[in-house]
């Protein structure tokens, strides 16, 4: 297609830019072919014009369409250039997070410096099983593709996981080995990637280092093989290593350390066990100090250690060579500081007794004189002589750095070989996946010799690596039956040509290293000769005449001559070598010893470093070690490298790409110009290269259909889609070289699927168009129509708005004219009255004036003569009186005190009772407030009535002196009576009387003006309390109305806290269910594997065991629970025992044993006399504590009989004490003396405090008491019971011993008979204990009842009024403090009399107690009530809604016609002993489902096993009741086991078991279970055994099928969920289809054998079918069908969640679509309400998340609101993982979803991303009763039990 079509106005392109290193323009104008520059306008908005290159005039690169970015594989992309990947990988790793892409066969993984939550078992479990397309890129995927190839191919795998230091290489093979560990399927495999993960520290410690680019980088490469056995679970695994950088131990880059080991033992040198090797600070160190950087920010070097200490313990290396190891690490860093001086030009020496040399002497054993002679002089060798030649200084240098470099590689070999003997197995390995984790391309301002050969490695595996991409691709389009044609791809075959081919670099290398006097220089020139003019990938520095330069496929390197020959040859002296293996140091002996064997167990030799075994295959002879020794490193690591590439072609490779973001480790910061350098150097581009020189876009015919239909035509359809994508292709694209047609497929150059995109976005926006046009044309008619009403109607108002505005104008003018007439007459008028209102007034007054001055006149006489009457009366009455006013007041005084008593009393009485009745009526629990005050001031009465007493007495006596003043007046009257004719006195008297008249006068008119203010203040108070009156009224209806309010705001809460606490109560209950149905679910696993492993042992075994049937105790935990012992039993199983022991004797075990004989008969002899001693001991031991019991009894027995003599006595006091309070009561009940404040009341209420008091303490007494008789009886039982057991214990020891057939015998049958008695002694202190439980339970039965009527008393009590409350709860008290005194009194009258005194300060809080449990006690009372009525109306609505299995009427297909004998028969079969194992067998074992639940009643086999097991009961049989109930647990558990993946079955005997669960429920003659039952069915019940215990055997047996069937259920569903809920297009043309790349994931068109929503929905029909023809019980069909539900959506959520190409706006519609389908089914069913729609949540509100508008504020609130049911990671995952289908969808914004996180950050809720998908919801199975009588049941022939015979 011409560039005109492409470059066409408002087409993107890629620039090249200097920053961003491509940046993204748009063009603004049309390109023209032969046009020199476009114009483009960048993304800021500015236009530049892009000139073309004059000699290429190549346009600049396409963009792809919006649609296509963020792809999962790079291959899927139109344009496949390096801006395009540059770009997707930007975009998913910044703006969707995510870290993972698929290019082609590469997994590229970019480090995001940050924790993330996707390594988690659950996603492993996700990725598990799945196709590597189906699912988002991840490292688990390439996992998983190479296990299923491994597993399926039988081909053993590689992952190659490269890149840069930094990029995060060695957390990936981590990563890869965890979900091996995982998937392997074994969890004692887990510990082979423990133990790998564990030496992680190690090869850290001691082969990372920090360079400039990585604080930790691997100076190594590693390959780990992870073993496989024939079942492909891990076994073990090894490790080789490559090219360690030893040249690091002695020098070190500026910014760089040394290995991390020596900064760890020198952070920890003051600690005491390292205080030997003389140790300091890394700046005090040679090897530590080059590079100036000896501390890493952030890691502590000390902690560092100590991991490292502890993974070596892990490793199995002990402390003593961890310390070795540290010695020698230790000498190292001595031998670097050893100077070295010059002696003269040609010759150097060692100071002597120089520190350093002698602490590296003392540390690895060696002599000093040795040593420093050797490092100073070599040893030189001609054909007959030997010369000691001394060295210069230099020369000696680098032998000294030379031996470090040589101790540090020993060491590591050793390190990595013990490492290895750690993973190692003894078990066949059958395959393996090796991980290998090796350097990536390196390249830095200076590269030396360790560049050039990881180069070199790098180069290898490019070649290998585009070889087998050439090889896929090859294959693809050979499957395909496209013509192949060669695509020219870069080979790297010259560039490794140049590196190690003859005369190669190497071989120069070589060469040069074996010369006398080779040097850098010279090897240089020879290299500039040699390929400077012959090879193009070889070149000279301008500027250098010791570096050359080297193209590789990455890029352009300038390595430095400088070390070359030294590095290569990595000589060390001989004698030096042999100096330190005359050590007196073990383990410096050891890591020399066999040189010239390569002992390495990674296969290195001494100079390598680390290379692999492989790699070296040494001669035989003892001249080896010479002649390995002289190999360079070069041919060394070019020899691993090929063994290297040789395995990985051996496998099937799979390759993982890392790669550094940034160079300052920024969480998800994204660096362009390192990402694209890296991208270069691992292959990934060239990757793109390859696949875009072919056909890079394949679609199947079928995705063309569906994507491209818009493109056709109707007349263009044909039935066959092949030819009408042909025809359709061939009219679109014209040039028939772009494209392909293959079998399934068509295959598209690079770019024809944006073409083909912008046709079909060409044609949807013409149709986009042609709908605006429409829908903008009929919006503005509506619009205009609305503007047209909208103005009639405001004509219309605005007209009648007018009209009335006139008419009220007119009304106003009237209203006017009225008024003004009716303001004037009321003016005259009003002037009118004032007038005649004063004349009136005048007249008044003037007649008013005239007639009081007539009165006054006349008042005056009569005042006159009324004066003059009186005047002399009251002279002679003035004396008198005054005596008789001495006498009132001295009345009045005695009459005051008393009634200001009397007040006080009152008040107090009131204040206390009656008052608070008055206004607080209907608050009758005051009173107890009221009390507790009461008792607060009884001290203060008491002080208060001795005041009184006191004040009595001298009031008596005032009294007495007033009454002798009183005689003494009255004699004093009589002698003025006999002296009043007396004149003199008389006169006198008459003076004196004149004066007191004027007096007197003035008093009255005093007190007539008090009298008058006092009775204006009078009347002023009366207002005021009037006032005051009305205010209390008003606030006591507040109160009264907040009194309401409050307690109707009591009630609501109390209903929600019920209602809140019962949901808790359920929860809890759930969880408590769910752990026990978990703790069933974990017993079965290990039940079956424990006879999976007896099964192996049996198999393995040598001597055949055909008899073999015993099985250990603890087999089942339900028949050892459960089951009764019997001396059947015990017979049975010594038979079987015995039989077991003849059978297993082996020939080589007779011939043992009877070479023993002779030392048995005595070790017999004295097993038997110790038997008697332990015997005679246990009886006498029994005896004595029978005795001591005994007497312990009898005390006891004295002490309560003295209790109970003191509790009579006290029990007559106290009814001495209620007699008299009677009698004090009704002498005083006329005068109110029994009324609250009385003495009697205070007497009756001290007493009852006391006794209250004194009733809590001899509760506590009796509490103690008995605890200390329950631990008495338990410790005697513990006793009995450690003594009882001595003796089995040393039987079993001892019989270990013998070996002799015929003593094995008689010890087993000795044992046996021991156990036997144990047993009966068990039981029968067992049944003491149970006696004494018993009683103790009456007691609390008691205890509860007395506690039941005391409630019952107290609710009557509160009914009465509140007068005659006080009295009852009075009377009661008593009642009970009496009745509980007679029981629990205390032994000591007067100690009871001290604890009254005590009492009285604990009565308020035991007041508030009691309050507080009433409460309590009320609270419960009523939960309880709701409770059995909600449980009633539940049964009832059971009853009424169920069924029950006989009844139902779609179960029973074809019904079984039941004839009616006249033979009355009682339900029940009888079979013969002998029979058991035939009924077993024909009833459980061979019984066929299907034809019973055909042509049977529904749960037919459980109604005859338990008419079976009513007739042993009614036999009274234990035992065959014991065997029968066995046998049938254990063959269900047989068949299950055996067909326990077929739902058919496991449905038919879950239906069965709780059918038979159910009839020993309803026969069982419990109250609660026979009410449902006839008359008839009642007379069936169980009348001897109690099965309540097997009852729950076989619950939980019922539960453990219950989740047999759920996995059954699972695995039918698993395969189905994903294709017919997500894949499948439910609706078609809904989604559309997105190009795939590569990684081909399942296409959603629906083709033969794909799995549809119809399918799911066919197969829940068939489950819910066979469960009622089975008769399974209705609620636990709802339990199956919620569980089947959850199955469903959560798996479902899942893989949406880990599927960025389902997470679209339309997958969301098809989603809802299929969910409504499901609540459809349901609906169908009558399901709607078992729970099952609530599961389906998360996935509705997940897929309404896809649907909803993802842009504003508003937007998030409405998602944070909706979308409860998720978590805050998985909404955030989907907003991240939301990818637009069409153009005119948006992605969402990277703000919007922080917005999301930020709203959601307080939610409290679980990190997890995904929902577990195995776990079960809780089970339970409500008691449903059968209608059906049991004597009405035939049994047909077809079961073959014609041996029961009904009875």
């Amino acid at each position: 297609m011409a560039a005109s079509e492409l470059y066409t106005k408002s087409a993107r392109v890629w620039i090249p830019d200097a920053e961003e290193v491509w940046k993204s323009a748009e063009l603004t104008k049309d390109y023209k072919n032969g046009e020199a520059s476009l114009q483009l306008m960048l993304e800021d908005g500015k236009i530049i014009e892009h000139k073309l290159d004059p000699k290429t005039k190549n346009l600049p690169y396409l963009r792809n369409p919006d649609i296509l970015v963020g792809e999962n594989d790079l291959t899927a992309l139109s344009y496949l250039h390096e801006p395009a990947v540059l770009h997707n990988l930007k975009v998913r790793f910044i703006d969707s997070k995510l870290i993972y892409t698929y290019c082609g066969i590469v997994l590229v993984a970019i480090n995001p410096y940050e924790n993330l939550p996707i390594y988690g078992t659950d996603i492993i479990n996700a990725y598990s099983g799945q196709n590597m397309g189906d699912m988002d890129p991840h490292i688990f995927a390439v996992a998983e593709e190479a296990y299923k190839q491994m597993a399926r191919d039988e081909r053993n795998q590689s992952i190659i996981v490269s890149g840069e230091s930094g990029a995060g290489k060695t957390v990936s093979a981590k990563y890869a080995m965890r979900y091996f560990a995982t998937v392997s399927g074994s969890a004692s495999e887990a510990n082979v990637e423990e133990k790998v993960l564990a030496s992680n520290p190690i090869m850290e410690a001691i082969g990372n280092a920090k360079t400039t680019r990585n604080d930790n980088s691997s100076r190594f490469g590693k390959y780990i093989e992870i073993g496989f056995d024939n079942r492909y679970r891990i076994i073990g695994a090894n490790m080789r290593t490559y090219l360690l950088e030893k040249s690091r131990v002695v020098f070190q880059a500026d910014e760089e350390r040394n290995y991390h080991v020596f900064y760890q033992l020198c952070a920890s040198a003051h600690l005491p066990e390292f205080k030997n090797l003389r140790l300091s600070s890394a700046n005090d160190f040679l090897y530590t100090r080059q590079g100036r950087s000896p501390v890493i920010e952030g890691v502590d070097d000390t902690k560092e250690l100590c991991t490292t200490r502890h993974a070596f313990t892990l490793l199995g290396i002990n402390e003593s060579y961890q310390m070795g190891l540290f010695q020698v690490l230790a000498a190292i860093l001595h031998l670097g500081n050893v100077e070295i001086k010059d002696r003269d030009a040609d010759s150097s020496l060692i100071a002597p007794n120089n520190r350093h040399l002698t602490a590296f002497c003392e540390l690895v054993g060696v002599t000093y004189q040795d040593m420093s002679q050797w490092l100073c002089h070599r040893k030189l060798k001609t054909a007959n002589e030997t010369y000691v030649k001394p060295l210069p200084r230099l020369q000696a240098t680098n032998a000294r750095d030379a031996l470090s470099k040589h101790i540090y590689a020993k060491l590591f070999n050793w390190i990595v070989e013990h490492v290895n003997k750690a993973l190692v197995t003894n078990v066949k390995q059958h395959s393996f996946i090796g991980v290998l984790d090796i350097y990536g391309f390196e390249t830095f301002e200076i590269n030396s010799f360790e560049q050039f050969c990881i180069n070199y490695a790098n180069e290898k595996l490019q070649q290998q690596f585009n070889m087998h991409v050439f090889k896929l691709e090859q294959e693809e389009y050979m499957k395909e039956q496209i013509p192949w044609t060669l695509i020219d791809f870069y080979d790297n075959q010259p560039c490794i040509n140049l590196i190690e081919a003859k005369m190669g670099i190497l071989d120069l290398l070589d060469e040069e290293c074996k010369m006398p006097k080779g040097s850098d220089d010279s090897w240089a020139q020879k290299l500039y000769n040699t390929h400077l003019k012959t090879c193009s990938l070889f070149e000279k520095p301008r500027m250098s005449n010791r570096a050359f330069i080297i193209q590789h496929f990455a890029d352009k390197v300038e390595y430095q001559c400088d070390g070359f020959l030294e590095k290569n040859k990595d000589t060390v002296n001989a004698e030096q070598i042999n100096v330190l293996k005359a050590s007196k140091f073990d383990l410096l002996v050891e890591l020399f010893r066999d040189e010239e064997k390569a002992t390495s167990p990674t296969g290195q030799t001494p100079g390598t470093g680390g290379r692999t075994r492989l790699s070296i295959k040494p001669d035989k002879g003892r001249d080896t070690s010479s002649k390995e020794h002289k190999k360079t490193v070069g041919c060394q690591f070019r020899n691993s490298l090929q063994m290297l590439m040789e395995t990985l072609n051996a496998t099937t490779p799979h390759y993982v790409r890392c790669i550094k973001p940034n160079d300052f480790k920024l969480a998800f910061s994204f660096d362009p110009k390192r990402a694209v350098q890296q991208l270069r150097a691992c292959g990934v581009l060239e990757t793109i290269r390859i696949s875009a020189a072919g056909f890079p876009s394949r679609w199947t015919y079928q995705e063309f259909f569906s994507r491209y239909r818009v493109l056709m035509k109707q007349k263009d359809v044909l039935a066959d889609k092949k030819m009408t994508c042909r025809n359709v292709l061939e009219k679109l694209v014209q040039d028939k070289d772009k494209y392909q047609f293959g079998k399934t497929k068509i295959f598209f150059r690079a770019g024809q699927v944006a073409y083909l995109e912008k046709l079909r976005a060409d044609k949807l926006r013409a149709a986009c168009i042609r709908i605006q046009k429409t829908i903008r044309c009929w919006l503005a008619r509506k619009k205009y129509l609305r503007k047209r009403s909208a103005a009639i109607t405001i004509q219309r108002f605005t007209r009648g708005y007018q009209a009335r505005c006139l008419a009220k104008f007119m009304r106003r003018t009237q209203a006017a004219t009225i008024i003004q007439k009716y303001q004037r007459m009321c003016v005259e008028r009003k002037r009118y009255r004032q007038k005649q209102a004063a004349a009136l007034a005048m007249q008044t007054i003037l007649r008013a004036y005239m007639a009081r001055q007539k009165y006054q006149a006349l008042l005056r006489e009569h005042k006159a003569v009324i004066i003059q009457k009186f005047i002399r009366g009251w002279l002679a009455r003035c004396w008198y009186k005054r005596c008789l006013e001495a006498i009132v007041y001295l009345q009045c005084c005695i009459r005051r005190m008393r009634a200001k008593r009397e007040l006080k009393k009152l008040k107090i009485e009131a204040r206390s009772v009656e008052h608070f009745k008055k206004l607080n009526k209907g608050m009758e629990n005051k009173i107890m407030q009221l009390q507790r005050k009461i008792d607060e001031q009884h001290k203060d009465n008491r002080l208060i009535n001795e005041k009184l007493v006191s004040l009595e007495s001298s009031y008596s006596t005032e009294s007495e002196r007033m009454r002798s003043e009183l005689n003494r007046l009255r004699g004093a009257e009589e002698d003025a009576r006999n002296k009043t004719n007396q004149v003199s006195s008389l006169l006198e008297e008459l003076e004196r009387l004149k004066k007191e008249l004027s007096t007197t006068q003035q008093e009255k008119k005093t007190i007539e003006d008090w009298a008058q203010t006092y009775r204006v203040e009078m009347e002023k108070m009366v207002s005021e309390l009037k006032d005051q009156n009305g205010t209390l009224k008003k606030e006591k209806d507040d109160l009264n109305r907040m009194i309401q309010e409050q307690s109707q705001q009591m009630t609501e809460k109390m209903a929600r806290a019920i209602v809140l606490e019962t949901q808790q109560l359920e929860t809890d209950l759930n969880e408590e269910r769910s752990r026990y149905q978990n703790l069933l679910t974990e017993h079965l696993r290990l039940e079956e594997k424990y006879d999976d492993l007896k099964e192996e042992m049996a198999l393995s075994s040598n001597v055949s065991k055909p008899g073999h049937r015993r099985t250990d105790s603890t087999h089942s935990s339900n028949e050892s629970e459960y089951t009764y012992n019997s001396e059947y039993t015990d017979l049975e199983e010594g038979s079987r025992a015995r039989e077991d022991v003849t059978r297993g004797m082996d020939t080589s075990l007779t011939l043992k044993l009877q070479k023993r004989v002779t030392e048995l008969e005595q070790e017999k002899q004295s097993l038997r006399n110790e038997l008697e001693n332990k015997e005679d001991q246990f009886q006498r031991a029994r005896a004595r504590d029978d005795a001591e019991f005994k007497k312990a009894r009898g005390a006891e027995l004295e002490y309560e009989s003295l209790k109970r003599q003191e509790l009579e006595s006290e029990n007559k006091k106290l009814k001495h004490d209620l007699a008299e309070m009677r009698k004090s009561l009704l002498g005083d009940a006329a005068t109110g003396a029994g009324a609250p404040g009385s003495p009697a009341y205070k007497v009756l209420l001290d007493q009852l405090n006391a006794s209250c008091e004194e009733l809590e303490v001899r509760k506590e007494e009796v509490l103690i008491l008995r605890s200390q008789l329950v631990s008495q009886k338990e410790a005697m039982h513990h006793k009995d019971e450690k003594e009882t057991m001595t003796e089995p214990s040393v039987f079993t020891e001892d019989v270990s011993k013998l070996k002799d057939a015929g003593e094995i015998k008689q010890a087993y049958i000795s044992l046996k008979d021991t156990n036997k008695l144990l047993e009966h002694q068990l039981q029968s202190q067992r049944r003491t204990y149970d006696n004494e439980v018993e009683s103790l339970r009456g007691e609390l039965q008691n205890v509860k009842e007395e506690n039941n009527r005391q409630q019952q008393l107290l609710a009557q009590n509160l009914q009465l009024p509140p007068e005659a409350r006080i009295e009852a709860s009075l009377q009661h008290e008593i009642t009970r403090l009496t009745n509980e005194n007679l029981e629990l009194m205390a032994d000591d009258p007067t100690a009871s009399q001290e604890a009254r005194v005590i009492i009285l300060r604990r009565m308020v809080d035991l007041m508030e107690q009691l309050e507080k449990q009433d409460r309590t006690i009320r609270k419960l009372k009523k939960q309880l009530k709701v409770y059995s009525k909600r449980i009633g109306e539940m049964g009832a609505v059971q009853m009424e809604g169920q069924t029950s299995p006989g009844q139902m009427v779609d179960e029973p297909i074809h019904p079984v016609n039941i004839p009616r004998r006249e033979k009355d028969f009682q339900g029940m079969l009888e079979y013969k002993k002998e029979d058991e194992m035939k009924l077993v067998k024909n009833l459980i074992l061979e019984l066929k489902p299907r034809g019973v639940a055909v042509n049977l009643i529904p749960g037919l086999p459980a109604y005859i096993l338990f008419m079976c097991l009513r007739h042993a009961d009614y036999l009274n049989d234990d035992q065959k009741v014991r065997t029968l109930l066995t046998s049938t647990i254990n063959s269900i558990k047989k068949i299950l086991k055996k067909r326990g993946d077929d739902f058919e079955t496991v449905s038919f005997w879950l239906s069965n078991t709780c059918r038979f669960l159910h009839c020993l429920k309803q026969y069982s003659g419990d109250e609660a279970f026979a009410k449902h039952n006839s008359s008839r069915q009642n007379e069936h019940c169980l009348t001897n055994f109690d099965l309540a215990e097997y009852r729950q055997v076989i619950s939980d047996l019922a539960i453990q099928i219950y989740q047999q069937l759920v996995k059954c259920m699972e695995n039918i569903l698993q395969p189905m969920i994903v294709s017919g809920m997500l894949e499948h297009e439910t609706i078609q043309g809904v989604s559309g289809v997105k190009p795939t790349g590569l990684r081909k994931r399942t296409s959603s068109i629906a083709d033969e054998g794909t799995y549809t929503l119809e399918s799911i929905l066919r197969q829940l029909s068939a489950f819910h079918s066979t469960m009622c023809q089975h008769g399974t019980d209705p609620e636990l069909i709802k339990q199956v069908v919620k569980q089947e539900f959850y199955i469903i959506g959560a798996v479902t959520l899942n893989n949406l969640l880990l599927r960025k190409d389902m997470c679209s706006w339309s997958k969301g519609m098809q989603i809802r679509y299929n969910v409504s389908q499901l609540e459809e089914w349901l609906r169908d069913k009558g399901l709607m309400n078992c729970g099952a729609k609530e599961t389906l949540e998360p996935l509705i509100q997940a897929a309404q998340l896809l649907q909803v508008k993802k842009k504003t504020d508003e937007d998030a609130d409405a998602i944070c609101s909706m979308c409860h049911a998720l978590t805050t990671s998985q909404i955030v995952k989907i907003l991240n993982l939301y990818t637009p289908v069409n153009e005119f969808e948006e992605r969402v914004s990277v703000a919007f979803i922080r917005t999301i996180q930020t709203r959601l950050r307080d939610r409290c809720e679980s990190p997890q991303l995904l929902m577990d998908t195995k776990m079960i919801y809780p089970v339970t199975f409500p008691f449903n009763p059968s209608s059906l009588a049991l004597e009405t049941i035939q049994i047909p022939t077809s079961l073959n039990l014609g041996f029961l015979t009904r009875v």
